[in-house]
């Protein structure tokens, strides 16, 4: 089957994507739709990917480009002959492949496409609604982003659920028990710097814990647009010595940092099946998640983790206190963080759902 992915960038997802479909029996090509901030060049294409050049890719995707990419993909497709188009997120590259009207088209959302940028305003809405009802198929990693795609005009019976999960043998408990303060505890968050993962709502609940709890710490990974608020918020009340800015680290070293914490946290406000906490139940990392939906299908409260009131500030830091106060659960939370890894975020089983989308796509095409 020859198969053309056409994503938005080249992100750590995109090249786990790849690297997995190098390894079936499909011929894989690689389209991408810009070439932004996010990227991931200290990675290669896969060697049995062929990337296309075309009139993308070149520089961030600009709407007045878009007759010039639909007419040019239409040109790929008359070149290449897929037998499918594999894209997303909905609003670019899956819609640039309906407005060319090529079939089959299985159009995978990437969580951020459905919950935040549907409902951007009546283009985008329009844009979504396209794009679903040309749709042949449609892959999404959690169950509140396919009900959303079938109330925008999704075939209800041509959708797939499937996680994108993370490698169990990488992420996994640590092989040794790390040396830990006895009654201390190392809160960990690697969301990005931007409004919609909250970070500043994790670091304002922080402060307020922080400045009565003093054997409470905060380790940090990434940046972003709300990185000068942060860190201000840190600043001002008075906790700096008491959180680690990490920055961007290497992918390679994030089983460590995982391994580093006692409690996983995820203020997010919107997201999918977010893969940074497969990674933390993966490892037996107790997580304390905001209670929106996609949280939800993944954290029992009180078994395998908790849940906090999205954006509330003072629930997030009275959570906190109480798992801090109540040390001795973790231990059974931490084993059933990773039961749930083991039973639902297997990558190498998970993948199989969406090669077995592939086949049907074409077979009803």
């Amino acid at each position: 089957m020859r198969i053309i992915y056409f994503s938005l960038d080249y992100t750590p997802h995109d090249h786990r994507f790849l690297s997995a479909l190098s390894e079936t029996e499909h011929q894989v090509y690689y389209l991408r739709l810009q070439r932004g901030l996010r990227q991931t060049e200290d990675r290669p294409v896969p060697e049995k990917i062929e990337q296309i050049l075309w009139k993308g890719g070149q520089r961030e995707f600009r709407w007045s480009d878009l007759p010039a990419l639909t007419i040019d993909f239409r040109r790929l497709m008359n070149k290449i002959s897929p037998d499918l188009v594999h894209a997303g997120p909905i609003q670019t590259c899956a819609f640039i492949v309906a407005l060319a009207h090529f079939h089959p088209l299985l159009t995978m959302s990437w969580g951020f496409d459905l919950m935040q940028d549907a409902e951007r305003s009546r283009w985008w809405r329009w844009a979504t609604s396209y794009t679903l009802h040309r749709s042949d198929f449609f892959a999404s990693d959690a169950e509140v982003t396919r009900q959303k795609a079938i109330a925008f005009g999704a075939n209800t019976e041509h959708t797939v659920v499937f996680p994108w999960g993370t490698d169990l043998e990488t992420f996994a408990p640590a092989s040794t028990e790390m040396a830990r303060a006895e009654n201390g505890l190392t809160i960990f968050c690697n969301r990005s710097w931007e409004p919609c993962y909250g970070v500043d709502v994790l670091a304002k609940a922080f402060v307020q814990v922080a400045q009565t709890r003093p054997e409470v710490g905060l380790l940090l990974l990434g940046d972003g647009s709300q990185g000068a608020t942060i860190r201000q918020i840190i600043e001002r009340g008075g906790v700096g010595e008491k959180v680690t800015f990490a920055g961007q680290i290497p992918q390679r070293d994030l089983p460590r940092y995982y391994h580093m914490a006692d409690l996983y946290v995820s203020p997010s406000h919107i997201d999918g099946s977010s893969v940074s906490l497969m990674e933390a139940l993966a490892c037996g990392l107790p997580c304390l998640v905001s209670d929106i939906p996609a949280n939800c299908e993944w954290v029992r409260d009180g078994e395998n983790g908790w849940l906090f009131p999205d954006g509330d500030t003072g629930g997030l830091a009275a959570r906190i206190i109480s798992i801090l106060e109540n040390r001795q659960h973790l231990t059974l939370v931490r084993r059933a963080a990773r039961a749930t890894a083991e039973e639902k975020a297997d990558w190498k089983r998970n993948f199989g759902a969406l090669l077995k989308s592939y086949e049907q796509a074409v077979k009803d095409a």
